[in-house]
């Protein structure tokens, strides 16, 4: 993607060709000649393929100071919800967005007050979440009420945190609303940015200043020692599921502490932990709990932790209840390490409890709830008692392996040919569209460009990626294809 273009066109970026060579890319350009593709579109496919992860961009602020409308601002769909009544549940929380050609993810933390712990202690709790996965931070303030005492107390956090921070004074409709903006700079954050989210007013020049305060590449870069360090996981799972126990179970020690409390806000601390004869970074996901009565409020916590958790990771672990049924909110922590594109092992907790039924009942349910995941590494662990544990390392080293795996643009071409000889598309409209050619852009995970002669549908894209998947393995990591129709020849782009 854009995001990886030098902006003064120095020196080579890492992505610049994706994941192939200069020799491979090349031979691949020169294919794509013959075929009669225009190269700067190749050149941008390949480019937009071959990013590595997103750097994070967080909007954060105290309620009804309009985060939500900027987020849909900034993404430019109106997708994250836009209500003043609290109490509101989504299922996500990241989005990716583009601006001037560079893409970013952004975490929205708008909508969720909740009184029992008071406002002050609310917006605390998301904007620290939510900092936590950043590389740079959005602080959206109303200019027309003016810094309050819970604007103050998000500044000391985001002090605290060290991040880059773009201070946004929203709901500035017009020149005499700027007045008001520039009365922020008391914040001691640099200077205001006058936006008016609901109606675009100065959005454009707010994001500049973010695309000089994001990184080109997030802060932590992957991979197995050098500057990656130790590789990251990220036990992720609904409240209650046992997570704080299992990762007292495999670090031997209490390393954090089991309760029922919602919401609470501390420092979160990454554990380093050896296992196997390995250190692996554990990143911190326990804290969050649920009562009855705060049930809305705790899932919204622990969506945005979660992300945060996501985000910052290798690897998801994600635990689930065997004792219970496969619930929407396990289907929908899935779908957020799959959309992640992070590498993914299902461990299924409380398997000592299970009697013979239960285990036929859940065998069903993980065919049907969580189908589109078969492909994870799967291991049955009881954090109470530590059985199986031993399983949890080859788990996550069959899932990293398959998120780095590469094939080469040859033998990829090669199966691809042979497996569009056997199946072809099916003909639509009279005519029979083609792959002709392709290679896989990047990794971490595998995201492949396919180029055809027309368009293909999304039951032979997914008929590819089962293919794919069985002859080069890519256990446990999702994979990305993206395909690109060759335009009718003597057509120009305008």
């Amino acid at each position: 993607m854009n995001d990886d273009i030098q902006p003064d066109g120095s020196a080579e970026h890492e992505y610049e060709h994706g994941a192939l060579g200069d020799a491979e890319y090349a031979e691949f350009m020169e294919l794509a000649a013959e075929e009669g593709f225009d190269l700067e579109d190749v050149e941008g496919a390949i480019e937009a393929a071959g990013h590595g992860p997103l750097p994070v961009l967080a909007v954060v602020g105290r309620p009804n100071v309009g985060k939500s409308t900027l987020v849909n601002r900034i993404i430019g769909r109106r997708e994250a919800v836009v209500e003043d009544k609290p109490g509101v549940t989504r299922d996500r929380v990241t989005y990716e967005a583009e601006w001037a050609g560079r893409r970013f993810k952004v975490v929205d933390t708008g909508g969720w007050e909740q009184d029992v712990l008071g406002i002050d202690a609310s917006v605390a709790a998301q904007a620290e979440y939510a900092i936590e996965a950043a590389d740079a931070v959005v602080f959206v303030v109303d200019a027309k009420v003016g810094a309050t005492d819970t604007d103050e107390a998000v500044v000391r956090l985001l002090r605290k945190a060290g991040k880059p921070v773009v201070l946004c004074a929203n709901k500035v409709d017009g020149p005499n609303g700027e007045a008001d903006a520039a009365y922020l700079w008391s914040l001691g954050l640099g200077e205001p940015h006058p936006v008016s989210a609901l109606h675009g007013r100065g959005t454009g020049d707010m994001l500049d200043r973010v695309l000089e305060a994001l990184p080109e590449a997030p802060r932590e870069s992957f991979g197995a020692g050098g500057v990656g360090g130790p590789r990251r996981i990220a036990l992720i799972g609904r409240p209650n599921v046992g997570k704080s126990s299992l990762l007292n179970k495999v670090a031997g020690e209490e390393r954090v502490v089991v309760n029922e409390l919602a919401g609470t806000t501390r420092d979160p601390v990454d554990e380093l932990i050896e296992l196997g004869g390995v250190t692996w970074k554990f990143v911190d996901t326990a804290g969050i709990r649920k009562r009855v009565h705060l049930q809305q409020g705790a899932d919204y916590y622990a969506s945005l932790r979660t992300a945060a958790a996501v985000e910052k990771a290798e690897v998801a672990v994600i635990l689930i209840d065997a004792s219970e049924s496969i619930s929407v909110q396990d289907q929908r922590i899935v779908t957020m390490a799959v959309e992640a594109g992070r590498a993914i092992v299902l461990a299924f907790n409380k398997w000592d409890t299970l009697d013979e039924e239960r285990r036929y009942y859940l065998e069903r349910e993980i065919e049907t709830e969580l189908g589109q995941v078969a492909w994870a590494p799967r291991v049955n662990v009881s954090a109470r008692t530590g059985r199986h544990m031993e399983k949890l390392v080859p788990g996550i080293e069959t899932a990293l392996a398959g998120w780095e795996t590469r094939v080469p643009t040859g033998r990829l071409n090669a199966f691809l040919g042979e497996l569009v000889a056997a199946h072809p598309h099916p003909i639509r409209g009279g005519k029979q569209p083609r792959i002709l050619f392709g290679t896989q852009a990047g990794t971490k995970p595998p995201r492949f460009v396919l180029f055809a002669s027309g368009f293909i549908e999304a039951g032979y894209r997914r008929f590819i990626e089962r293919r794919l998947r069985e002859e080069f393995g890519f256990e446990g990591t999702p994979i990305h294809i993206s395909v690109r129709v060759r335009e009718k020849r003597g057509a120009k782009k305008k």
